[in-house]
């Protein structure tokens, strides 16, 4: 889902970096509150695990691709807050050093992957967790469906900004539409099984380390048919 430069016009890229860098500013301090020393290397192995996953590209359209996000994942291992600062970290780097996605639409990725990937789909996953009572055994489940809505929520964000400051004249928003929202659908069905499996495991090991599990069962010995269950 990287957004190359010229993609989308100034005025909606510069508009989306000054937004980006206001959600990156928010995410930092907020992290800052909660993440304690033992969750650092956590969080670090969840970066690398981001990293990696989205390294897999599929073509979507010339000079866009689409991938796992992996902010779901993020968010419910580490918190929205963190998981916001690891994709926008993850952006930055693929961005500088392996030309994935352009500098000047780099605000845009952020907020559609970072923002609306992780933090919107954050959101998403609590609801559904407290729908079904805050109940351990749903955490992987509720994760997973979660990242599959937040895909193509991302892919919907960029729709949006397409249309209000696209460039190509020739890219038509039904096509738009149909390749991103479309192709990343399919996308998110194996971006929540992956979430749902890597949570899962997760939770089973080391569920004082997840930041979504319920507080009231955070510190209570967890077993494999306990999560499964």
């Amino acid at each position: 889902m990287h957004v190359p430069d010229g993609f989308i016009g100034p005025g909606v890229s510069a508009a989306a970096g000054l937004a980006a860098a206001g959600g990156f500013t928010v995410a930092l301090r907020r992290t800052r509150d909660y993440l304690t020393e033992r969750m650092v290397p956590f969080a670090a192995l969840t970066a690398a695990f981001v990293f990696a996953a989205q390294m897999v590209n599929f073509p979507v359209l010339p000079g866009m691709s689409g991938h796992l996000l992996g902010g779901v994942l993020a968010a419910v291992l580490v918190g929205p807050a963190a998981g916001c600062l690891i994709l926008s970290i993850v952006l930055v780097v693929q961005a500088l050093l392996f030309a994935d996605g352009g500098l000047s639409a780099l605000g845009i990725n952020i907020l559609n992957m970072a923002v609306a990937g992780s933090v919107g789909g954050y959101w998403v996953y609590r609801t559904l967790l407290r729908l079904g009572g805050d109940r351990l055994r749903l955490v992987p489940v509720m994760a997973g469906v979660a990242a599959l809505v937040s895909v193509p929520m991302a892919a919907a964000a960029f729709a949006l900004e397409f249309a209000a400051g696209g460039t190509a004249e020739s890219v038509s928003m039904g096509s738009i539409w149909t390749a991103l929202v479309g192709t990343h659908a399919l996308i998110g069905i194996g971006e929540g099984i992956i979430t749902a499996l890597v949570v899962g495991a997760a939770v089973a090991a080391r569920p004082d380390l997840v930041f979504g599990v319920p507080a009231r069962a955070r510190h209570a010995p967890v077993t494999g048919s306990e999560v499964a269950g």
